[in-house]
């Protein structure tokens, strides 16, 4: 279906003349080699505010003083307002006049009045006109999209366009090349979806626009909004492809005939090269979110797909930040293209309140618990550095009794789907994920954005933090720190160009108070809204057989309904530090007497060395486990740190004492440990070894043939060399080393 022509509208910016663009341009301009010959565009997010027409009184005003002069106003009529020249008349002339001038004045009120109404009247009508006409001017109704789409863009509740869409659907719409520079949650999938389906030809079978996302969630995304904007075209077929989900549907969406095909880079190259996909007549390619495709490794499969469209196909490139591998395909493969740069006061949305809690990396997981329990929350997402971390968090959380489940890139493509889906609707509250999995994920309900552990860098916070704000809603953006994390905080502010507060951690009266407030509010809309008809009879009938107060009855319901939770929160015991835990360990060892240590340190120090340092009981909240390497592998204590901290994401200060012995070594690690982590251990190595690690007391299955093998005992309780000895079967060594004859071969030895 052609597109409709573009309306003559000298108001809108992309109908000025090239060079009065350009001249405004070049001021705002970054002045990169690359774009030298390209028209520029660059705007403030509050430049829609020195669009906004001007208030209504001031038009009033306008029009009142290009009203006629010769009229008198209600105003003046209503005042009596006379001229010089009558202002002292005799007093003959005041008797004369005294009685037609009442009469005049009465005439003057029944005129004036006569005027009020009419013109009470027609100033709403005036006032709406105005603001319609307004609207129209400004909104996305001045610039020519399809009426079809302008419809589905109605019934969303959308009226004004956001600034990269005010600058981008122009030059969509007149098919030239687009390098857009913006941040997520500007608006940009509607900046080129809404221009894309204007000009769409739904006649057409096959595909004409191409967009590529780097992700699963962006992908599926992009393609419900097309889906929203087109929701009027007629015969428009949208396929959305990526990996992680069955061939079929995607063979039968593009043989049935497509028009916008939307996918991950990946599975989109296989379908090209396995001909299902046939690009030889696109007329759009976008790349979206391009920056993060080439983090991701998709370099070489953008290029690919660039190569494979024709010549004269449109690009649209959107990319938050210009690394020097987008300039390149920039000046490689677009055709002069328009560069908007939406250039923004602060990094983050100004509707995001950003906070900082220095917490130590153990008690994490409990102030998590303290401010989810303390704020009022709808949708929230925790983000962590590693798979096996989301796990971890959320299965902590779970045990505290909150909706949540891990998010990350090992769960099947039905299983992430399902989990968005229930995160979207409402019936999961809490989400923990990576960066990679959460990427692309538009839920307008999410309230909170925790950053579980620190991002690899600004970008990656920018983008965090994004996740909440959306639609109009404030949103709470809280960061965890350690003490020595202090330096990122300063650089990512100087990054967002915000302010991040400090706060500290709710206490135990804040949360005891929240819970008294809650549960008395429990009660109060429990009454109000239910019918405890049958429950009232049922309570005056036991306080009568059994003579006890309603108030006992009461507290007794209410202790049931606790299911032995305690009600009211307590503090936590404070953990030693860390000067004392090593004065208690020398005095284990030493003992408290430093005179002697002093008078006979060299004697002490050797006895010391001759027996190994006894390791009390493991500390409270602390599980002690067995590792399958030891001494004679070559493992110290680092080792199992490093293993330990890097496979299952366990921070370094959750790793308790380490003793290692001549074939096994102990670690006590935190007591609840996650399946998914305890399995990932299982399969770690460790000095070249895999640990096998089981609980202190257990035996895995993997170490029965590792270990302690001299000293390990048979089921007749009993050390294997000397059961083989009794039984008149020598060891294989000792076989080797032997006749046939059984005798023993001597050993040479030199002469002296």
């Amino acid at each position: 279906m052609p597109a409709p022509e573009a309306p003559q509208n000298p108001s809108s910016d992309h109908n000025r003349p090239h060079e009065n663009r350009d001249a405004e341009s070049s001021e705002t301009a970054d002045p990169h080699p690359l774009f030298s010959g390209m028209e520029e565009y660059a705007s403030e997010d509050t430049a829609s505010d020195n669009e906004n027409p001007e208030p209504l009184a001031e038009q009033m005003q306008t029009s009142e003083s290009d009203a006629d002069p010769g009229m008198a106003s209600p105003k003046s009529s209503d005042c009596g307002e006379t001229t010089a020249a009558e202002a002292n008349p005799t007093q003959e002339e005041i008797v004369v006049a005294e009685e037609p001038a009442a009469q005049e004045e009465v005439a003057a009120r029944e005129e004036v009045a006569a005027q009020e109404e009419p013109a009470a009247q027609e100033e709403p009508a005036v006032q709406e006109e105005a603001a319609v006409q307004e609207e129209v001017a400004s909104g996305f109704r001045a610039m020519a999209l399809h009426d079809s789409v302008q419809r589905a863009i109605d019934v969303s509740g959308y009226t004004i366009p956001t600034p990269v869409q005010a600058q981008i659907i122009p030059f969509m719409l007149e098919g030239r090349d687009v390098l857009a520079q913006s941040q997520t949650g500007t608006g940009k999938t509607a900046a080129f979806a809404l221009p894309i389906l204007s000009r769409l030809n739904p006649k057409q079978r096959k595909p004409q626009v191409l967009v590529l996302a780097p992700t699963r969630e962006l992908a599926i995304q992009v393609s419900d909004s097309f889906t929203k904007y087109g929701m009027f075209l007629d015969n428009l077929n949208i396929a959305t492809i990526y990996g992680g989900q069955s061939y079929d549907p995607q063979l039968r969406q593009l043989r049935r005939g497509v028009q916008v095909v939307v996918g991950t880079p990946g599975r989109v190259i296989d379908h090209i090269k396995r001909g299902t996909l046939d690009i030889s007549q696109l007329q759009c390619l976008v790349l979206d979110e391009a920056d993060e495709m080439l983090n991701m490794g998709f370099l070489e499969d953008v290029q690919f797909v660039l190569n494979h469209t024709p010549p004269e196909r449109q690009i649209a490139l959107f990319s938050a930040t210009l690394p020097e591998q987008i300039r390149a395909i920039a000046q490689d493969y677009l055709n002069a293209p328009a560069k908007i740069t939406v250039k923004k006061k602060t990094m983050t949305a100004d509707s995001i309140h950003q906070r900082a809690l220095f917490v130590t990396p153990r008690d994490k997981v409990y102030a998590l618990c303290r401010i989810l329990e303390a704020e009022e929350t709808d949708g929230v997402i925790v983000f962590t550095k590693t798979k096996a971390a989301t796990l971890q968090v959320s299965e902590h959380l779970q045990r505290a009794g909150l909706s949540a489940t891990a998010l990350n890139g090992d769960m099947p493509q039905n299983a992430r789907e399902r989990t968005i889906e229930q995160f979207k609707s409402g019936r999961l509250n809490v989400l923990v994920a990576t960066d990679v999995a959460a990427r692309g994920l538009d839920v307008s309900r999410v309230s909170h954005v925790f950053n579980f552990d620190l991002p690899h860098d600004t970008e990656s916070y920018i983008h965090r933090v994004g996740r909440t704000g959306r639609a109009g809603r404030r949103g709470e953006a809280i960061i965890f720190l350690s003490n020595s994390q202090r330096g990122k905080l300063r650089t990512i502010e100087r990054a967002t160009k915000q302010k991040i507060d400090i706060v500290q951690l709710p206490t135990t009266d804040d949360i005891n108070q929240l819970r008294i407030k809650r549960f008395m509010q429990t009660i109060t809309d429990t009454t109000a809204s239910q019918d405890l008809t049958m429950f009232k009879d049922l309570i005056n009938l036991y306080a009568e057989e059994s003579g006890k107060p309603m108030e006992l009855i009461a507290a007794a319901l209410a202790h049931i309904n606790q299911q032995g939770r305690p009600f009211l929160a307590k503090d936590r015991p404070q953990r030693s530090s860390r000067q004392d835990r090593k004065k208690s360990r020398s005095e284990r060892e030493y003992g408290d007497d430093s005179g002697d240590r002093r008078e006979s340190g060299g004697r002490r120090r050797k006895e010391m060395k001759r027996k190994p340092r006894q390791v009390g009981p493991p500390e409270a909240g602390m599980e002690r486990y067995r590792i399958e390497v030891g001494k004679r592998d070559g493992v110290r204590p680092g080792n199992i740190v490093g293993a330990v901290a890097n496979e299952a994401g366990i921070d370094g200060d959750f790793i308790g004492p380490i003793q290692i012995h001549d074939f096994h070594s102990t670690v006590d690690l935190p007591e609840g440990m996650p399946r998914g982590v305890y399995q990932t251990l299982k399969k770690a190595r460790v000095a070249g070894k895999q640990m096998h690690i089981a609980r202190d007391g257990e035996r895995s299955d993997e170490s029965s043939d590792s270990g302690d093998r001299r000293n390990r005992k048979n089921r007749s309780g009993k050390p294997r060399h000397k059961r083989a000895t009794e039984s008149g079967f020598q060891n294989k060594k000792k076989n080797n080393k032997t006749k046939q004859g059984g005798k023993r071969k001597k050993r040479k030895t030199p002469a002296s």
